[in-house]
């Protein structure tokens, strides 16, 4: 690890004034993720930013609109307990719980699980090419060992998919990010538009600013419907998705009325496609239209090799989510 300096601050908006002050600095709350990219010189930031003391970001708070605000600093563990998620948001909750081990939920936050960078093999061997760890060195997972990486939505630069699972549940969910700038402006940005797919620009993860910090995500009201998250994975536990699917099935009388699917592990960032979820709607049994919605989940999709068997895996997923979502 290499040596940087540090420094405490008290507000959002000075949090994103001493990162933007000092080039290469780098924001720390839990560093489940930064430290141990720290220790093997992937990530080497001249300044640490601790927002740890920034008041009132560790707040889950009800909205005007029946929703819940879940402030940047709330622990995973303590956002998957709280009551309110586990009654009315259950698909956010199961996602939590399904990621990393009790000791890293009791540290990461919201905000770091969003920001959390790919654990593609390459991108952690500093001794390998990566564009998305040095823009123009090459990709070492095309042609390589690549069974973790994506097969829709890749660059011909990256194949790298995100490993968060929170982010796969705020996408069927809708959520919304919010912000503060440097100069105290505030934006709000939609969970769909808020990572990004790479593109010619791999190291790039998200569409936040230079001078942004997150410092909540805000869920709609309660959604109706059937709530399931699904993960395969290589073990048990404490392990990244191969696939995963957070849905929202609504069913009246036997047939969906609406269906919300996000998938995780097969794309750079959360993948839900709404052309899909349409074809899943209707009259009569919807397993019988799971095939097309599958068609359309996976229309342009890619093995590499090694990750072959992701784009069948992904059929079955959807396959066994919906037929649970009917068994309740």
């Amino acid at each position: 690890m290499k040596a940087f300096s540090y420094e405490r601050v008290d507000s959002a908006e000075a949090a994103a004034r001493a990162v933007v002050e000092r080039p290469g600095a780098k924001f720390i709350a839990g560093g489940t993720n930064l430290l141990d990219l720290m220790k093997i010189q992937v990530e080497a930031p001249a300044h640490l930013v601790d927002v740890n003391r920034v008041p009132d970001l560790a707040r889950i708070e009800q909205t005007p609109a029946g929703g819940l605000r879940i402030g940047t600093l709330v622990r995973n563990s303590d956002l998957a307990a709280d009551a309110r998620v586990r009654e009315h948001y259950p698909v956010l909750a199961r996602a939590l719980l399904a990621g990393a081990s009790a000791q890293l939920r009791n540290k990461a936050t919201t905000g770091g699980n969003l920001l959390q960078r790919t654990r593609c093999y390459y991108f952690y061997d500093p001794a390998r090419p990566c564009n998305k760890r040095a823009p123009g060195s090459g990709c070492s997972a095309r042609g390589g060992f690549n069974r973790n990486a994506a097969v829709l939505g890749a660059s011909e630069d990256c194949i790298a998919t995100h490993p968060s699972d929170m982010a796969v549940a705020l996408r069927a969910l809708d959520a919304q990010v919010e912000t503060v700038s440097a100069q105290g402006g505030r934006r709000v940005i939609p969970i769909a538009d808020f990572h990004r797919l790479p593109e010619d620009r791999p190291q790039q993860d998200t569409n936040l600013r230079a001078d942004e910090f997150i410092t909540a995500v805000e869920l709609p009201p309660p959604l109706p419907g059937v709530h399931l998250y699904r993960k395969v994975r290589d073990r048990a536990s404490y392990a990244f998705a191969l696939v995963s699917l957070a849905a929202v099935i609504e069913l009246r009388e036997g047939a969906v009325a609406s269906a919300r699917l996000a998938f995780g592990g097969l794309a750079h960032k959360p993948w839900r496609v709404e052309a899909a979820e349409a074809l899943l709607r209707g009259a009569g049994d919807p397993r019988e239209r799971v095939e097309a919605a599958a068609d359309a989940v996976l229309q342009g999709a890619r093995g590499q090799g090694h990750n072959d068997f992701k784009i069948p895996l992904a059929r079955r997923v959807l396959a066994g989510v919906v037929a649970e979502a009917l068994g309740r």
